[in-house]
This record gives C-alpha cells, structure tokens and sequence, in this order.
C-alpha cells in the first residue's frame, strides 16, 4: 500500500486548475432597441400633440377609460404601456358642422372633458401649466391639456377666447376664419394672436396658410405649435410643412410635432422615423415633437396602431443613432419648453396689457 500511495501525486487546488483557453468569459445581459426605448420612456414620457378622444367618447353609451376601452385608440393601460405622460386634447369639430354651432359645440366638448377626467381621477389629470404637467407625472397621472380648439369657436369674438381660456383652453388653430385665411392675418387677426399671447394660450398652424403661419411667426411673442404637421417634402400632404417653414419654424423656437398616421406620414415606423430625421435636420432638434392623432379617424402606421405604440418607435430612433438627449427632447423637453414659455410671457404681458375689447367690424370693417 505504501508503494501504492508513494505514486499518487499531490492534489492540486481547484483555484489553481488551469481554464480551457476555448471558453469565452460570460456575457452580458444583451439589451435591445425596444428594451432601451422603454429604459428612456420610464425617464423621458411622452407629450402627445393631439388627441380626438374627446369626439370620439360622444358616440360611446359607456366607456371605462380606466380598466380598457376598446372602442377607441386611448386608454389609461394603453397610455401606460406607452409611456405617454401628457397629451393634448383636440376640440376639432367634425367638418361640415354649421358655423353657427362652432361655440356651443365647443363648449360642449370641453364640458365633456372635465366629465371624462373626474370619471378617472386615478389615470387622468386636468393640467393648465408646465409646472401642473409634472405635477401630475409625479403623481403617477397622465396630464391632460385642452386643445386645439377650431378658431370658428371664437365667433371672431376675443370675450370668448377669454372665456375658452379660463375653462382650460390652451391651443387654438389658426384657420378656417375671414381673419385667418389664405391671404394671411387681418388687422383682427394680429390682435387676435396678441391676446392669445397676452393669455397664453398657444397657436397652432397645422393646415393653416403659408401666409398665415409667417405672419404668425413674425408677430407672436410665444412659440408656436404645428400639431399635426410631417416634412412636405418626403410627402406631399397640404398640412405638411415646406422646409422653408420649417426651417423658420425652428428658427423661432417653434415646435413641429409629427403626426402618427399613414395619410401624412406613410404606412410605416420607418416612414415616421423619416420624418422625424427630416424636421430633425431642417428645424433643429429642439423643434420637433410627437402628435399621436389617435382617435381623430386618421389611419396609422403598422406597429403603431393605438398609444400603446411609442416604444416601437423610439427602437426605430435609436437603431438611428439618435442620442438620448435629442430623444428626451423629441419626447417631453421641447413641450415643456414651449409650455414654460407661454406661462413666462403670459405673466409679463398680463402686467403691460389691459384685455383686449377689439371688435372685428372695427378693426376689419
């Protein structure tokens, strides 16, 4: 046994083993585009530029907003698998309404905002400011903002834009009016965005004139919006911008906020993306912004079918090489910034401005 043992070599310590050189060192989790997405989603919500939800609830006996809702595009679940942290509501009115109708109808509408918001204090919250937007993100809530509004809904009154505003207006669309039209703002028209101003109520120029919209630019103190306005010169939509425009857009702290639809956009995320990389390139990254246009009757890209779709998206950006920074502008920064904005100047202008008493047969004759 002794002779046996004699041969048995010492044992050597597991640590001291050598590793087989073949073997790689163990990998990472892998992480992919759409996994990124939701990481920068979770920090970085989404401002959705325009909804029609509120039209769309009107033809619905019963709804529940706040369990699911298949009836329409938009719902607490939905809004939260997409990361949307704020989302204007769109009081457009259906064509064809008479004209006569535009003020009570509006009026209607926003009625049935406050209703739809009180029925889901637990998802929603009725924000007025940049400042209550984040408020209600802190508080687990999607803030909801009032407009676009037609600007027939004034009945070229600025008592009633008043009125609008103090109910919780916050966007109103330049055209469709005698005093915003194809050839541009009337004398009641340039007041009629200097009270805006004064108010802080935002403009909005999707589907206005090419006159209208430089006019604006020029004369408004506040940025302006484009709520539902692609590159014209990937897609020949008249609601889409020219680059000249956009190019003015950018220049004067403006915001294009792209729209989700197959009409506008084309039938594609890549197409959206497109867009995007253009107004991104002509307006500058601080000038363009999302507008999701669901529930407004728009068909929309495939894979992006309701407001759950945000996070698709953002993996196409990405994939893109758009940094993190350019896609927390894309999807929350450059709302606030243009919501900051209106506040400060509504403040300093209330303190120079007495409220408007202009009439439009005095200024227009």
């Amino acid at each position: 046994m002794a002779d046996l043992q004699d041969e048995l070599h010492p044992s050597t310590a597991i640590g001291e083993l050598p590793l087989p050189e073949s073997l790689p060192p163990p990998a990472p989790d892998a992480v992919g585009p759409l996994d990124e997405a939701h990481t920068l989603l979770a920090a970085h919500p989404v401002a959705d530029g325009y909804s029609g939800l509120p039209w769309a609830l009107r033809h619905l006996p019963w709804y529940d907003l706040q369990l699911g809702e298949s009836a329409v595009d938009t719902d607490v679940p939905r809004l939260r698998q997409g990361h949307v942290g704020a989302l204007f509501w769109a009081l457009h009115l259906p064509d064809g309404l008479a004209a006569d109708r535009a003020v009570g109808a509006t009026l209607e509408q926003l009625e049935l905002v406050r209703a739809v918001i009180d029925a889901h204090p637990e998802g929603l919250r009725l924000a007025y400011t940049a400042g209550q937007v984040i408020d209600a993100r802190n508080c687990g809530r999607v803030a909801v903002l009032v407009g676009p509004a037609a600007a027939s809904a004034l009945d070229d009154s600025l008592a009633i834009l008043r009125v609008l505003h103090s109910l919780g207006l916050r966007v109103l669309t330049l055209t469709g009016t005698s005093w915003a039209s194809e050839a541009g703002l009337t004398r009641f028209g340039e007041e009629a965005v200097r009270e805006m101003n004064r108010l802080g109520v935002l403009a909005d120029l999707s589907g206005a004139s090419e006159a209208t919209a430089a006019r604006t630019l020029a004369l408004s103190r506040t940025p302006v919006l484009c709520t539902r306005s692609a590159a014209r010169a990937l897609r020949p939509h008249p609601a889409n911008l020219p680059d000249d425009l956009l190019a003015a857009l950018g220049a004067a702290g403006g915001l294009c906020m792209v729209p989700l639809t197959a009409e506008q956009t084309g039938p594609t995320v890549r197409d959206v993306a497109d867009h995007l990389d253009h107004v991104r390139a002509i307006a500058g990254p601080e000038c363009v912004g999302l507008s999701g246009t669901y529930d407004s009757g728009a068909a929309h890209p495939q894979d992006l079918p309701d407001a759950s779709g945000y996070p698709r998206l953002i993996a196409e950006l990405l994939r893109r090489g758009w940094t993190e920074t350019d896609l927390a502008l894309l999807t929350w920064g450059n709302v606030q910034r243009v919501l900051r904005t209106a506040d400060f100047t509504a403040r300093a202008a209330q303190q120079r401005r007495e409220p408007s008493t202009a009439r439009i047969a005095d200024l227009d004759g």
